[in-house]
């Protein structure tokens, strides 16, 4: 069997091994695979791993001994299922790998808005408190989340963590969600996204991007946001309008945009985001925790395995 990962560098930059993946067939990885490259590379190929490389109807026509393709994340849009479909390819995911890593980074971006930890440790290293006359001192708003309202678009596996990790804090929660009330916990209200955006003091999107919601939180939906709303995307950059959130975030009517991803990635150096106010944004590590990659070569390993066995899993095609 000839296993083929065309772009494993972000899954495995040295720090982890591939014997339990050699141990498998004839396995060749590749750091990173160029669009013009993908044919060539994945020649005779059985089993195709994939990260953020993009495969389409040329590359299934072109490889007639592909049997699978599976996924080193949990979002599939860089593949089009359809096309995988019609040429009788499997294409299987890595989900629920990382839902307490990503969650984790929504906490991070919210208290680094509320508490402002990062840039007040940068402040004392140019000699802000050291300069006070006081034994404390502030110059912006500190804001506690008890008795806030978040709403979590999307309550898959992800966004039901990142609401048990904010229980805690004393938030009232609602979500945007195709779930009735009795599908949900008892303190999870299921409201409209206008609604969402209108109340809520914090807005979390974790859900997955499709051909419907490209680009959802436009210049209309901000308009009607709560002032101050902090918004946090760790899901897909292109759920966004970036110009719009630009707008809004110099408006003040957005208090915050926290980003672990963008429209573009990596993005231009002149992304307007990055000159925004009150704009954080990370470079698209909320999956990469060392935990959360090594349980994705667990899931990748396996997801051969049944397949081979004649019970593929997580299968989403």
């Amino acid at each position: 069997m000839k296993i083929v990962f065309l772009d494993g560098y972000t899954l495995n930059p040295g720090d982890m091994t591939w014997e339990a993946f050699e141990a498998l067939g004839d396995f060749i990885v590749y750091d990173r695979t160029a669009p013009q490259d993908v044919l060539s590379r994945a020649a005779g190929a059985e089993v195709l791993i994939v990260n953020k490389t993009r495969l389409g109807e040329e590359h299934f026509a072109g490889l007639p001994a592909l049997r699978l393709v599976t996924l080193a994340s949990a979002g599939y849009d860089t593949v089009d299922v359809a096309a995988a479909r019609r040429h009788g390819i499997v294409v299987s995911n890595a989900a629920g790998y990382g839902n307490a890593a990503v969650a984790q980074m929504v906490v991070a971006h919210l208290l680094n808005v509320t508490n402002q930890v990062g840039q007040y440790a940068q402040m004392n290293r140019d000699g802000f408190w050291a300069k006070s006359p006081d034994y404390c001192c502030w110059d912006s708003k500190l804001v506690e989340l008890t008795g806030k309202q978040v709403c979590i678009v999307g309550f898959g596996q992800i966004g039901s963590t990142v609401a048990r990790y904010l229980r805690p804090f004393g938030v009232r929660l609602c979500a945007v969600t195709s779930k009735t009330q009795a599908q949900l916990p008892a303190d999870v209200r299921p409201v409209s996204i206008e609604e969402g955006f209108a109340t809520s003091d914090v807005v979390s999107l974790n859900c997955p991007l499709t051909s419907d919601n490209e680009r959802f939180v436009n210049a209309q939906l901000l308009n009607r946001a709560k002032q101050g709303l902090i918004l946090i995307n760790t899901a897909r950059g292109r759920l966004v309008d970036e110009a719009a959130v630009v707008a809004a975030l110099q408006s003040g009517r957005l208090g915050a945009y926290c980003a672990d991803v963008l429209s573009v990635e990596p993005p231009q150096a002149n992304n307007p985001l990055f000159a925004a106010p009150n704009c954080f944004i990370t470079p698209h590590i909320a999956w990469a925790t060392e935990e959360a990659r090594q349980r994705i070569a667990h899931i990748l390993i396996n997801n051969i395995r049944s397949f081979y066995a004649g019970k593929p899993q997580n299968v989403v095609n």
